[in-house]
This record gives structure tokens, C-alpha cells and sequence, in this order.
């Protein structure tokens, strides 16, 4: 059975392994809870990383990621199976 998980405030969710470190979604972010880390991912990339609070859910990240599934934006009140 999968755990399930009830999201209490808006939260981002970047797929490292995805990401080709573009920073577009680092620059349109309002709240500027994106940030360029300072590892590689599996392709040689910075990937993005999420600050783990302070996301207003506007979703302007995942709109401007040309990486499909790379970004997840999850809104407040948002149950399903545990995010990863």
C-alpha cells in the first residue's frame, strides 16, 4: 500500500535527473525559492533545487521548464501518494 501524503502549503518538486540546469525556472520565480545546486546530476548538469518552503504555487517554473516532468508543483490540499 502506498504511503499517502497530504500537502499543508504549496512545495516544487524537481526530478534532478531531468533538469539539463537551464536556470529558467530559477529566473521566473517570484518567490525565488529556486536555486542552481552545486552538484552534478547523472548528465553533467547543475540541477535546480528547491529552497523547501516559501513556494506560492503559481506554477511559473513549471511553465518555463522546457524539460517535460523535470518540475512538479504540488498546490495546498494536494493528497495523493507520497511525494519523492
Amino acid at each position: 500500500m502506498a504511503d499517502v501524503l497530504q500537502i499543508t502549503g504549496p512545495l516544487v518538486q524537481v526530478r534532478e535527473d531531468e533538469c539539463k540546469g537551464c536556470g529558467l525556472c530559477i529566473q521566473v520565480c517570484p518567490e525565488k525559492v529556486l536555486f542552481e545546486q552545486n552538484h552534478l546530476n547523472r548528465m553533467g548538469y547543475h540541477p535546480a533545487g528547491y529552497r523547501g518552503q516559501g513556494c506560492s504555487g503559481c506554477g511559473y517554473c513549471f511553465y518555463q521548464c522546457p524539460e517535460p516532468g523535470a518540475i512538479t508543483v504540488y498546490k495546498k490540499g494536494y493528497v495523493g501518494e507520497e511525494v519523492r
